[in-house]
């Protein structure tokens, strides 16, 4: 590399910093509307550009260095025998013809240096006069950043101009190079006797024009596959991803039982394009909260419209859908009522539509978070999930095996613990006073972790093994794990209200049972993990795998995490402060969604026969992967730098408009998951509807069946 290209692009940066922390360090005068605390966008850019260039200087500069190197070599092999050995040994048969009667030439030197240098530059904020406006919120102005977006679009297409010329010179470059050794290559063979290379060239013909028979290990005969071993191959794949096994085919499913999970999967799908598009909505409007001022739009309304579409249409109706497929299929028993299963089936989806729009209408329960349906509309998911837990313990009932496997363990137990939770969050007679409190505590926790967390973890122990085509490691970690998070999950509610007026004791109850928490999750996350053990290799050729062992890694990681809020120092921080709403998701989406994405993944296409393109299910799993830590991290970080505001005292219009860079980054990183869900929800599309097409097999069976 040049030292004097790389000085320069170090000082390019280095002024570059010095240029953003000039205009970073200023204080905020300017009120919150559609303004920035720190001009994100922009620097982001502007140092992405810096890159870029950074990147493409170093790119013809190291092209430049190596033509030359080449060249140095080259004209350092004087000697006519390695001439011989390196031109010689590249030539096909027509060359040899044409050689053995007319004789050619050797080599002249042409090269081309080729530097960009980065020059430095700076950026002056001008102030304006205005009130408010200062040398740092000018760039978070809505026009100013409008405008530099419209200056930065000719750039980007001026950098990306120069470099398709700057590699057309080089091509250039290194074509003359080429016809020059040519010439030179002409006049060597020229001056040199015939009878010096006639043998070499002739032996080297001969030796072009050997092929084999193809037939040297398999011999002559016609094969015959007896035993119906061969097949043929077909496509090897796209070019662009690589290539996923597919679906191993298994025995056929009810035909009933396959429609009604397909169903459930529709159904859920469309929930979580609904609620998620709610989400990404109020997200936008963190950013820009003028953004429209009708009341049934309002981030009051909506937010809970986001997160009960979500929690009870999408996930709970996924996981109900996999659970019709699981439970009859690890006990060896057909399901005991398909009609029932209907039945549960409509009244979900119609708890979340008329809950959806008594929410938007301002018609709640205004009880507390997660339970905004009226008792009415509740009332009708509550129905069916009795239906669901009846239908699968008759189901268990009937099983051909001696044993009830783990994950009817878990998935009968969270229908309930969903009952008995939404029994005590609904029923009047302890919702007085810190009553409601503490029982909004116990049901938005016990939602999470004893029906979400509870049964994908049931789904969990049957699609991993079946995956990967091996035993869950230890039955005996299933069981410990299964029993401590009854015994630990079910008292941690109230560690969401740590130095509140709820007693002392109770506080300190909740997070004993939080530190309790990590015999289960540890015990889990050995199981599954020690479960892929021998098969780690299977990861590269399977699309299911990486949703799975995503969901496992922040299965531990978040509950991990939430065990550290849990602790009283830590909540003095970060309670109450965006990093709870980066742990929700972090353990909602990154656990919930991901092990039923692997789940749906797994058993669509054995009940359809269709696959979904490997390079959207590809493009879902990293747009959802990436999306998630674009909304986490930043929200965890600014949460975090937040609460620290607050305990010192601080202002708190201070601290909303200190967050909204972080809202920014949340809202890009809700952007790609919400993208992430319509690739999804085209995959289900592309899993679910059966293309017919013409078997040429198939017909002419059929022409000769007419003819006979």
């Amino acid at each position: 590399m040049n030292h004097k290209i790389t000085f320069k692009v170090l000082l390019t940066c280095g002024l570059m910093i010095s240029s953003v922390v000039e205009l970073f360090a200023q204080e905020r005068s300017f009120p919150y509307s559609f303004t920035l605390e720190s001009p994100v966008i922009i620097w982001v850019l502007l140092v992405f550009f810096v890159c870029i260039i950074t990147f493409f200087s170093f790119f013809v500069n190291q092209k430049a260095a190596k033509m030359l190197s080449q060249e140095k070599q080259r004209r350092k092999k004087g000697v006519e025998e390695e001439y011989k050995q390196f031109y010689l040994n590249q030539l096909n048969v027509q060359q040899i013809k044409r050689l053995l009667s007319i004789k050619k030439k050797k080599n002249i030197l042409s090269w081309i240096l080729v530097v960009l240098s980065v020059m430095p530059f700076n950026i002056y904020a001008q102030t304006d006069s205005s009130e408010g406006i200062t040398r740092e919120t000018i760039f978070g102005q809505l026009p100013v950043v409008i405008t530099i977006l419209l200056i930065l679009i000719p750039i980007i297409f001026a950098i990306v101009f120069l470099f398709i010329k700057t590699k057309g010179l080089l091509s250039n470059v290194e074509k003359n190079r080429r016809y020059k050794d040519a010439k030179e290559l002409a006049q060597f063979l020229q001056e040199m006797p015939a009878e010096k290379i006639e043998k070499d060239l002739v032996e080297k013909e001969k030796s072009l024009l050997y092929t084999l028979r193809h037939d040297e290990l398999s011999g002559a005969a016609a094969p015959k596959d007896e035993r119906g071993i061969l097949k043929v191959l077909g496509s090897p794949g796209s070019p662009v991803v690589s290539p996923k096994k597919r679906a191993v085919p298994r025995p056929k499913v009810n035909p009933e039982l396959s429609k009604l999970v397909v169903w459930y999967l529709i159904s859920a799908t469309f929930w979580l394009l609904f609620g998620t598009t709610v989400g990404e909505y109020i997200g936008i409007k963190f950013v820009a909260p003028e953004l429209d001022s009708a009341s049934w739009l309002s981030f009051g309304r909506l937010r809970p419209v986001h997160t009960n579409a979500v929690f009870w249409g999408w996930a709970s109706l996924g996981m109900l859908g996999l659970a019709y497929y699981c439970v009859p299929r690890v006990g060896n028993a057909p399901l005991f009522s398909i009609k029932l299963g209907w039945y549960a089936l409509h009244l979900i989806n119609a708890t979340v539509l008329l809950g959806s729009i008594s929410l938007m209408a301002g018609v709640n329960n205004g009880g507390g978070e997660y339970r905004e349906y009226i008792w009415p509309i509740m009332l009708l998911f509550g129905v069916a999930l009795g239906l669901t837990l009846y239908n699968f313990l008759k189901t268990i009932a009937g099983r051909k095996t001696g044993e009830i496997y783990i994950s009817n363990w878990y998935i009968v137990s969270a229908i309930m613990f969903v009952l008995v939770i939404a029994l005590v969050a609904y029923l009047p007679f302890w919702q007085k006073g810190l009553g409601e409190t503490i029982v909004q505590g116990y049901y938005m926790h016990q939602g999470v972790g004893m029906w979400f967390m509870m049964f994908t973890l049931g789904l969990v122990y049957y699609f991993l093994p079946q995956q990967l085509n091996q035993p869950i490691y230890s039955y005996s970690l299933g069981v410990l794990a299964f029993w401590t998070q009854i015994l630990f999950y079910t008292v941690i509610g109230t560690h969401h209200f740590i130095f509140s007026a709820i007693p002392w004791w109770l506080q300190t109850v909740a997070i004993i049972g939080s530190v309790g928490m990590v015999i289960p999750v540890v015990a889990g996350t050995t199981n599954f993990l020690m479960t892929f053990k021998g098969a780690w290799f299977k990861l590269k050729d399977s699309y299911t795998l990486p949703f799975f062992l995503v969901g496992i890694i922040f299965y531990f990681t978040g509950s991990m995490q939430g065990t550290a809020e849990a602790v009283r120092t830590t909540n003095l921080f970060w309670h109450f402060t965006d990093f709870t709403v980066a742990h929700s998701h972090l353990t909602m989406y990154g656990i919930i969604c991901f092990f039923i994405w692997g789940g749906i993944y797994a058993i669509l296409p054995r009940l359809s026969g269709q696959e979904a393109p490997q390079i959207t299910v590809g493009a879902h799993f990293w747009l959802a992967l990436v999306g998630l830590m674009f909304y986490t991290v930043p929200l965890m970080y600014g949460g975090t730098l937040r609460g620290l505001m607050w305990m010192e005292g601080g202002n708190f219009i201070e601290s909303v408009t200190f967050m909204a860079p972080y809202w920014l980054w949340r809202a890009i990183g809700g952007s790609l998951m919400w993208l992430s869900h319509i690739f999804f929800a085209y995959n289900i599309y592309k899993m679910v509807i059966v293309r017919h097409e013409v078997s040429i097999v198939d017909k002419a069976i059929s022409e000769l069946e007419k003819e006979n």
